[in-house]
């Protein structure tokens, strides 16, 4: 079987949200869960200024795009191309064009999750950036930025210095 890549499918204008419905509908009805992994409309969180007030709302990176992780066979292409909405996948002609793992990672799609195997007062190493090869003791962890905090030995006095997971390891 071919491994499965993202696709971008083109839809009219405001129905991004209803052609992702739809899809997976289709998917839930056909049993494509194995072939139709995952149906995105990528979102970004933006301030808006209103009569003085900020306030948080998700916008559409792509407006009139829906990203598909799918495995593009004669099925698949048939479902996504007769969705209510769908104008067709982008690409040449009626050939899809993938998108490359830089694409999405650009994107953020792909990341790994970071997952903190740490613990307050727990001794680490610094294994990369200015403090490499700097010893200390955990003193919080922000699991949201993936961060933790360590004290270290300044002119004399311990200094809070703010980490990422990829920089530390455990001794």
């Amino acid at each position: 079987m071919s491994e499965a890549k993202w696709y971008v499918v083109h839809t009219y204008s405001g129905y991004e949200n209803k052609v992702k419905v739809d899809i997976e509908k289709t998917i839930e009805n056909r049993n494509l869960h194995d072939q139709i992994l995952e149906v995105s409309v990528p979102m970004l969180e933006v301030a808006e200024l209103k009569n003085g007030v900020e306030k948080l709302a998700d916008k559409k990176m792509f407006p009139g795009y829906v990203l598909i992780h799918m495995i593009m066979n004669d099925d698949t292409w048939y479902v996504v191309r007769n969705t209510r909405g769908v104008t067709g996948f982008v690409g040449p002609g009626s050939k899809p064009v993938p998108l490359g793992e830089e694409e999405m990672a650009s994107l953020g799609f792909g990341k790994r999750e970071t997952v903190a195997s740490f613990e307050v007062g727990d001794t680490i190493v610094v294994t990369g950036g200015a403090w490499k090869d700097t010893i200390g003791a955990v003193k919080s962890i922000n699991e949201g930025k993936k961060t933790l905090t360590i004290n270290v030995e300044m002119f004399g006095r311990e200094t809070p210095v703010e980490l990422s997971f990829a920089e530390v390891k455990r001794m």
